[in-house]
């Protein structure tokens, strides 16, 4: 097995402290007052969210709920990642990576790791467990950068790597949202058999053939108008993301309003009550992963990744991820589901499970029905 290092995280008071100046200098008197979320993200929610920020809200505490886990480093690549492993009980928990996206962290699943390694404490049979194994992508969070920009077939080589020769797995489940999925994707299609199943709760993948019928010629016209206002961010991010890191590596306010607006318009939420889906602590520790590390930069370079290796297209021969997939449908995701007949063009569906509710940040949104969702697809493969 390869070295692998505890770490443990303690932010320096004086990063904190610089975080705090720079918000409390924000000049909201010179921003123009547009109510409402239309044209991004609401400026009464972002002052009360500030206020919350420096008079309430206590790093100190998160972080300590954070370390409560185990936390690894690890060298491969040249790239020092990071990760936790939360062992299962039982004699022969599964090993299952999970992976996150942007602009999330492994703040997204704090509330899932012990239910799964552990489900004998929660109402569930041990039989069901899991080795929980939660990396921050190269670039985001306590994982350090890649020399470049990595897309997501790289980064899923490295998480091979990962769960194969530095932890020792003959072989696992891949799980996986929003950049997460698409990792998840090139495990179960580069890496298999070592990569034996995949849950995914998002769709980025495409088949060369495109549509093939009305059904799904309905959906590819309804999903490009539906992202139409969504582009914006990531048409940014994968052209020029260096541009946009000067502004934002400057300002802590910044930063969080260009990520709580994906929150709001990407959850299930009440309205446009984004606190109906997320709490004011939950969406700060978020943030504070980006700002603590100075990572909003590199975390946004996958997307121009993603464009080097070829973007949504799987594989241009109409090859598909032929391991095991379930995928968990929920109503409000980004990017909407197209009909089964196309996603099975391009995975191996053997679980398909429309979600009551819950939105693009499954894990955060509705934990227990992605928990559940899971340990079922596991259980026909153990």
């Amino acid at each position: 097995m390869a070295n692998i290092q505890p770490f443990q995280i303690n932010v320096p008071e004086e990063i904190l402290e610089r975080i705090y100046t720079r918000i409390s200098e924000f000049p909201w008197q010179v921003m123009q007052h547009l109510d409402g979320w239309y044209h991004g993200t609401n400026i009464d929610y972002m002052q009360e969210l500030c206020s919350y920020w420096l008079d309430v809200y206590d790093w100190r505490t998160h972080e300590a709920r954070i370390n409560g886990f185990s936390h690894y480093t690890t060298e491969i690549d040249s790239i020092d990642l990071h990760f936790i492993r939360e062992r299962g009980d039982g004699s022969t928990p599964m090993p299952l990576i999970i992976s996150h996206g942007w602009p999330g962290s492994i703040v997204e699943f704090l509330d899932i790791i012990n239910p799964l390694a552990h489900p004998e404490q929660f109402g569930g049979s041990v039989d069901d467990a899991f080795d929980v194994i939660v990396p921050s992508l190269p670039g985001f969070g306590f994982s350090g950068p890649p020399p470049l920009p990595y897309g997501p077939r790289k980064i899923a080589a490295l998480f091979n790597e990962l769960m194969t020769r530095t932890l020792g797995y003959d072989g696992y489940l891949a799980q996986g949202g929003d950049w997460g999925g698409a990792i998840s994707t090139w495990l179960g299609f580069d890496h298999a058999p070592a990569c034996r199943a995949v849950h995914m709760n998002i769709m980025t993948m495409r088949h060369p053939d495109g549509p093939k019928d009305s059904r799904e010629e309905i959906w590819a016209t309804e999903f490009d108008r539906e992202q139409e206002p969504e582009n914006g961010y990531r048409i940014q991010q994968a052209t020029k993301p260096q541009t946009l890191s000067y502004a934002m590596m400057d300002s802590p306010v910044g930063v969080a309003a260009w990520i709580i607006e994906k929150f709001n318009s990407w959850s299930d939420t009440i309205g446009n009550d984004i606190e109906s889906a997320h709490s004011k602590d939950t969406l700060l520790t978020n943030v504070m992963v980006y700002l603590v590390t100075n990572t909003f930069s590199t975390a946004s370079w996958i997307y121009y990744g993603r464009q080097e290796e070829g973007g949504r297209l799987l594989s241009p021969e109409g090859k598909r991820v032929e391991v095991p997939t379930a995928a968990a449908l929920f109503p409000f995701e980004l990017l909407s589901w197209p009909p089964r007949s196309y996603v099975e063009r391009v995975y191996n569906i053997t679980r398909w499970t429309e979600m009551p509710r819950g939105g693009h940040f499954a894990s955060l949104e509705e934990p227990g029905l992605l928990i559940e969702d899971i340990r079922t697809f596991a259980r026909t493969l153990r």
